[in-house]
């Protein structure tokens, strides 16, 4: 009997311990850890394991005008404390962004990248500009050298043009994200590249009719709860039903001016349309800039470390969204 109890005890011992270390070893696993090699299945994001993934986390600012945050510690912060699973650097082109600076704002965007590989969390390195037509040859330089210093780790999406105006998909854009994608495929062959769409990437129901050809391409839809609202969402379904893989590399709480009231109720009914079609998303912006879209107050930390009154009303509410989907993400 004496025996019997012993070894019971020392088999319940050793449940409990697995139990532990399973747990722990969960808590401790990151996005990359979970997920690895992104791919573009159908309209989906998928792991290499090929579940589908949704990432959700915060953009940036436009590097050249709130850079200060573009830090190893600001990121760690939006990685542990906010858990997002992605972050988005905004590098501007244009406006002494890095078609004049391009060693300062590359400086900028390689501080984000390291710190989103620490981290383990995947980034979108976006090329923020308007009218990215006119710096073709910037954006191939740009993405040429990110290809080749990054490409072969996973945490990398490549986002070639952020939005651009009411100009022709297939006699524009098209054209120059095919130019682009050449250079960054010569150097990285698998990881995740999303084009933008026509304006101010909306019109993605456009780019549906005559998609790029290639691996792991995702297309670009950006929106502002307070100033688009079920025809947008019309627009999007449209670009779905014809195959798309959507990637909400930029939206906002507010009016598309980045300012006015947060719109919750009409913020919430966006989410829920991205949870229904697994769409990530990374909410503008990790900025301290005295407009309601900003997330944090005025000389908040650049180092995060951000405390309950630093932090603005979107800034809260979209926090609490990403604390939701990180608890989805890995069942806690």
């Amino acid at each position: 009997m004496v025996v019997f109890m012993r070894k019971t005890k020392q088999t319940l011992g050793l449940i409990f311990s697995f139990l532990f270390l399973t747990a722990l070893s969960a808590q401790s696993q990151t996005p990359v850890d979970k997920f690895g090699q992104l791919k573009v299945s159908a309209t989906n994001i998928v792991s290499e394991k090929g579940d589908t993934v949704q990432l959700a986390g915060m953009s940036l600012f436009w590097s050249q005008w709130i850079g200060k945050y573009y830090n190893k510690h600001c990121i760690e912060w939006l990685a542990t404390d906010w858990k997002c699973s992605v972050v988005r650097a905004a590098m501007a082109v244009n406006h002494q962004g890095y078609a004049t600076n391009p060693r300062k704002e590359l400086k900028k965007v390689e501080k984000v990248i390291d710190a989103a590989i620490d981290q383990g969390i995947y980034v979108v390195v976006d090329f923020h500009e308007h009218a990215a037509e006119n710096f073709l040859d910037e954006a191939k330089t740009f993405f040429s050298h990110i290809a080749q210093k990054y490409g072969s780790y996973p945490n990398i999406i490549y986002e070639i043009y952020n939005e651009p105006l009411k100009v022709s998909w297939s006699e524009t854009i098209k054209p120059y994200s095919e130019a682009v994608i050449a250079a960054i495929r010569e150097h990285d062959p698998d990881n995740i590249i999303v084009c933008g769409t026509p304006n101010w990437s909306q019109n993605v129901d456009e780019a549906s009719l005559d998609p790029i050809n290639g691996k792991n391409i995702a297309y670009t839809l950006h929106f502002y709860a307070g100033t688009h609202k079920e025809w947008l969402i019309e627009k999007a379904e449209v670009a779905i039903e014809n195959g798309l893989c959507l990637f909400v590399t930029e939206y906002g709480t507010t009016d598309a001016n980045g300012d006015g009231p947060v719109y919750a109720d009409e913020t919430r009914m966006w989410w829920d349309w991205m949870d229904k079609h697994h769409i990530s998303h990374c909410n503008w912006s990790v900025a301290d800039k005295e407009e309601s879209s900003a997330a944090l107050i005025k000389r908040a930390p650049k180092r995060g470390k951000w405390k309950e009154h630093h932090i603005k009303p979107s800034g809260k509410m979209v926090k609490e969204e990403l604390l939701r989907k990180h608890r989805e993400m890995f069942g806690e």
